[in-house]
């Protein structure tokens, strides 16, 4: 069974694991196992929002933000490329393919709800049980307003490896708590909690798309959670920088590529991989309501 059987099997079992928990609150789900290619299942309905308003916001504004909170999901000045990217798949923008130019030019505000008895089961979900939930909230609304289509497959890119260098470096270290999980990014730093190194690489893709200029993927064999800290010198372009006097320009720290190495223990290989990725077969600009 190819790997993009497996993903879809996977999902298949967690979208029944959280109609199961959502379903019986205070009970536990009884385990389920991925069912076989053959087996013949009733299709359950897929997570919906009760509500949803669509509006294209003309501000021209740069902020955006987006998020859930008490079973409400809120998107201020977002395209639907940072949607797909962040709040429908957490997959990094390189892995996404296809579409027409708006999808990462018009931007859109949402306000959508689930009903109240949802919001209130979503809330004693587990952290990863909800967050998938949220997903598939998220990617419900965008197929029945976007009419979104989509599909998985491999594709070879050019890609830096995650791979070990030597021992852990002073800024990884086994989670504390495994079933915390905890990020925070800034420009030049990363904090992380409870992450694992497959977390980490698609991590490390978002958020250093510029700098690194490749997908990252984990070959580091390191299994488990890890709480991590790096700190790195972001390429500095601007003007201001480089007009900038030797005697008042502030020291550089070392590069992405040194500081993973130094601080982490690990290194990124340039080298070409199969990735997988998201294609968009069709998207429609949405009617407002």
């Amino acid at each position: 069974m190819n790997r993009l059987n497996r993903r879809k099997l996977a999902q298949c079992a967690a979208a029944l694991a959280l109609l199961a928990a959502l379903a019986a609150p205070g009970q536990s789900a009884a385990p389920i196992a991925p069912p076989t290619p053959d087996s013949k299942t009733i299709a359950s309905p897929p997570p919906a929002f009760e509500v949803a308003a669509i509006k294209p916001n003309k501000s021209g504004g740069g902020h955006s933000s987006s998020g859930f909170n008490n079973g409400r999901f809120t998107a201020q000045n977002v395209s639907i490329k940072i949607l797909i990217q962040y709040d429908a798949y957490a997959i990094p923008g390189p892995q996404i393919l296809g579409g027409p130019d708006w999808l990462g030019s018009q931007k859109f505000d949402i306000d959508a709800k689930v009903d109240d008895t949802t919001a209130e089961r979503m809330d004693k979900l587990p952290y990863l049980q909800r967050n998938l939930l949220m997903h598939q909230l998220v990617q419900q609304l965008l197929a029945d307003r976007f009419k979104l289509a989509v599909h998985w497959e491999q594709k070879e890119f050019p890609v830096y490896a995650l791979v070990a260098a030597a021992k852990n470096g002073p800024g990884l270290h086994p989670a504390k708590d495994p079933n915390k999980d905890s990020r925070s990014s800034n420009n030049g730093s990363l904090t992380d909690e409870g992450v694992t190194m497959t977390d980490l690489a698609q991590q490390m893709t978002q958020i250093l798309s510029r700098e690194v200029g490749r997908i990252v993927i984990d070959k580091t064999s390191l299994q488990g959670k890890y709480d991590l800290t790096l700190t790195w010198s972001p390429d500095n372009h601007s003007a201001n920088f480089t007009n900038a006097s030797a005697d008042n320009a502030a020291p550089l720290g070392p590069s992405i590529f040194t500081a993973v190495k130094e601080q982490l223990g690990l290194k990124m290989e340039a080298t070409k991989a199969p990735v997988e990725v998201l294609v968009i077969d069709h998207i429609e600009a949405p009617s407002e309501n």
